[in-house]
């Protein structure tokens, strides 16, 4: 089976490369070339048909068939759309800010696209295994938040503005509680490296099952950093229309759906990568080319959870939204970091340090819980006596 270890073909091609003669920087180029291509390809690949099962899915919670008309099950229903769009008319506003107005789009699918860079998809297969490769998906998130705020600026429309000001707002403040879940299983494993942060999680010991409170927290912020429903405020059609991309159409709207797609798969797989053993499973070292499929599953079931969610709940108010930041997810997660910081340098044996830190997070979850739903039954209580 090695001719299926994505490492042995790695090398097969670069000694397929060195016996053309050509120099070390012609080969650092292609390969860097070839990977950029790699990562496109399945990235596109990808959002057509998450894109497609967002509207299965949607479909089947509201009653309805969704696709069914181009392609077998409406599978080729995505590109008739993305064709269309490319059909349309490109309209700028007359007083938008025309720069920013258009380096908005593109900015936001760059933002996203440079996250594949880090993301290890399987045994040996990523494009650059950096030692701050936690830090780098922090940095280039951000970019995606300036983004927004651009396209909201810049279109000098109020209802964009609007969703601009609540971009800012919302996903700066839950960025917060993702970082620090994220701190969580790289102070637990001692390393930023994606691919170590992988290889720590060997013998299904997934930091997601030792950690759920931690894993839960980050998937919380993620609903908020993809703009999810119940915390979509960005693009709230019945209070400011479409938010931030109410002026954009043709291929400048589709640059903005296509990196809300992106995204969901992106903060998906960083999910699987920290918290779920990202591509290990069974048989993987026998059969190296499992760990792909094994990636691809995992993010893939919490790309559903993503979309069940969005077609299920209702949308916060926005008070309700920021005081869920700060009075909830910010203390919990200083909490946990505070217990992975402890638990990390305890002197006992591994098995018995994950059962512990098992325990704590579920009396992490628990008591948070109920803070929750006292303060929701105080808030029906107000209510009814108003």
């Amino acid at each position: 089976m090695n001719f299926l270890d994505p490492r042995i073909l790695g090398e097969g091609w670069n000694h397929f490369l060195n016996s053309l003669g050509l120099s070390s920087g012609w080969i650092v180029l292609i390969n860097g070339l070839v990977v950029t291509l790699i990562l496109l390809g399945l990235g596109l690949t990808s959002v057509l048909f998450a894109v497609w099962l967002e509207r299965k899915v949607a479909a089947r919670v509201q009653d309805r068939l969704g696709p069914n008309r181009v392609g077998p099950y409406g599978l080729v229903q995505t590109v008739a759309d993305a064709l269309k769009l490319l059909t349309k008319e490109d309209i700028t506003p007359d007083n938008a800010e025309r720069i920013s107005y258009n380096l908005a789009p593109g900015l936001a699918v760059f933002a996203v696209l440079m996250l594949l860079v880090v993301i290890p998809f399987g045994p040996g297969l990523v494009g650059a295994d950096i030692d701050v490769g936690v830090l780098y998906i922090v940095a280039m998130g951000s970019v995606g938040i300036m983004a927004i705020l651009m396209a909201g600026w810049s279109s000098n429309n109020k209802y964009a503005l609007l969703g601009g000001f609540r971009a800012v707002a919302q996903l700066l403040s839950y960025e917060i509680p993702m970082i620090l879940a994220m701190s969580v299983p790289v102070l637990f494993a001692g390393t930023m490296k994606m691919g170590e942060l992988v290889e720590r999680q060997a013998g299904f010991r997934w930091f997601g099952v030792v950690m759920p409170a931690a894993f839960f927290l980050y998937f919380l912020a993620a609903l908020a950093e993809n703009e999810r429903t119940p915390f979509d405020l960005l693009e709230a059609d019945s209070e400011i229309v479409a938010g931030y991309h109410i002026e954009y159409s043709a291929m400048k709207f589709a640059w903005f759906f296509l990196a809300f797609f992106l995204n969901t798969l992106i903060l998906s797989a960083i999910a699987t990568t920290l918290f779920l053993g990202g591509w290990r499973g069974p048989f993987v070292e026998q059969v190296p080319i499992l760990g792909i499929f094994y990636f691809l599953a995992k993010s893939f079931v919490l790309v559903f959870a993503f979309m069940w969610i969005r077609a299920t709940f209702p949308r916060l108010r926005i008070d309700q939204m920021m005081a869920f930041a700060w009075k909830v997810m910010v203390p919990t997660g200083l909490v946990l970091v505070l217990v992975a910081a402890v638990f990390a340098k305890l002197p006992v044996a591994p098995v018995v340090r994950d059962g512990l830190l098992f325990l704590v997070n579920i009396i992490i979850l628990l008591v948070v819980a109920g803070f929750v739903g006292r303060h929701l039954r105080l808030q029906i209580t107000r209510l009814s006596e108003a």
